[in-house]
């Protein structure tokens, strides 16, 4: 029995599809030869003048982890409604009502590499022209993550590769050989004495064991935290890399362990492993249940030997009640410090008004901003240091 095999469309529409996948590219999805031409076969196969049946069918086809759908989404609100060409294809049905919405500060990058020379023939006829932003490392620092364009993330992917992250070392009560410590090694001594008739002339010290403090990071992937999520993971993976004893777990509607595929020495690799094992990504968000289940099945194997742990989310939580506190405290009286990493504290006129940050705030050690690669920097001096601040930052709950 032979297999008909369908034959690309050429033209204006194969001509449009190449370069919708030439910009998807462009704003960073992973859009090879092979996908195109799996898009210009499925869409022989589909009514094209059904604007939701191609958003669906290329949306199935070059969407691969779950953080570029919000990409996609932008990418194909922008070039259907900026290219005429695509109109005679796309009127019949609106788009669905995600992607109708007014995009979000990431949909910056994508504007601009539609607005790519290379993206048409003519790029004249462009309804806006927008300009690749070169911004140097001191812009860099303070700008938001969630307002940087594609060149910019990139940049900031590597800043946060490269940045050094010292140990934050912890005493044990375990002892090692030491010229300068203070207990006496009575056995070495005196085995060196019998070398010198019983004379003892080298004294041999010992000296307390330190050891990194272990970390581990909560880190929420709910839909308000998409923006931030990516960055988040790399800057985990670098920690991963530099410190050996990390234990990172995500948490949305439910709790996943991706400490080993962030162990992975390739930061994409580590990525796409942690994004094909997280089924409740940018969905919402249920912080007591998470950490109930943190609390239970994993506090006991990560918390111990003086653990930091990282709870990075916006405490926007769906259910908000006692269960909520009483996991907090938990959390807090198992580990040596509990530092919460909040993106909303870039508004200068953050109150804590919602009912779940009025819960975590009394539980907590510090409470810091982390949406910036400045903050970023100060985490990490934070973390550098053993001993707890002896006053703890926090924003007092609003009346």
């Amino acid at each position: 029995m032979a297999i008909n095999h369908l034959t690309p469309p050429t033209g204006k529409m194969a001509d449009n599809v190449v370069g919708f996948a030439r910009a998807l590219r462009a704003a960073g999805l992973p859009v090879g030869p092979g996908a195109v031409i799996d898009a210009l076969n499925a869409l022989q196969v589909i009514d094209i003048g059904n604007r939701a049946d191609v958003y669906a069918t290329l949306e199935a086809i070059f969407v691969k982890r779950h953080e570029h759908a919000l990409i996609f989404r932008q990418a194909f609100d922008l070039f259907f409604r900026a290219d005429e060409d695509w109109k005679h294809m796309l009127d019949s049905v609106p788009l669905p009502d995600q992607a109708r919405k007014k995009p979000p500060p990431a949909s910056r990058r994508v504007q601009e590499a539609l607005a790519q020379p290379s993206m048409s023939e003519a790029p004249q006829a462009r309804p806006q022209e927008l300009r690749l932003s070169v911004s140097d490392r001191e812009v860099l620092q303070k700008k938001d993550f969630a307002q940087m364009s594609a060149a910019e993330i990139a940049q900031v992917t590597r800043a946060i590769a490269q940045l050094k992250l010292p140990q934050a070392e912890l005493r044990t009560r375990r002892y090692r050989p030491d010229a300068r410590g203070l207990r006496l090694d009575m056995r070495r001594t005196l085995r060196g004495s019998l070398r010198t008739s019983g004379d003892i002339i080298d004294i041999h010290r010992l000296g307390l064991i330190d050891k990194p403090a272990p970390i581990v990071a909560l880190l929420d992937i709910s839909g308000s935290m998409s923006e931030y999520t990516r960055l988040f993971l790399h800057f985990l993976h670098a920690i991963t890399d530099a410190r050996k004893r990390v234990s990172v777990f995500l948490f949305g509607t439910r709790l996943t362990n991706v400490t080993r595929a962030l162990r992975a020495r390739d930061p994409d690799e580590a990525l796409a492993s942690c994004s094909s094992s997280v089924q409740d990504w940018a969905g919402g968000t249920r912080i007591a249940t998470s950490l109930h289940t943190f609390n239970k099945l994993w506090g006991r194997r990560v918390l111990g030997q003086g653990a930091i742990v990282l709870l990075i989310s916006d405490g926007l939580e769906r259910e908000a009640d006692a269960r909520l506190a009483f996991e907090m405290d938990r959390l807090h009286r198992s580990c040596r410090r509990l530092i919460w990493l909040n993106p909303l504290l870039r508004y200068g006129g953050f109150e804590a008004k919602a009912q779940g940050i009025k819960m975590m705030l009394p539980h907590v050690d510090e409470f810091r901003p982390v949406h910036n690669l400045s903050s970023i920097e100060g985490l990490i001096a934070a973390l550098s240091s053993a001993t707890p601040p002896h006053h703890r930052s926090a924003i007092r709950p609003a009346a």
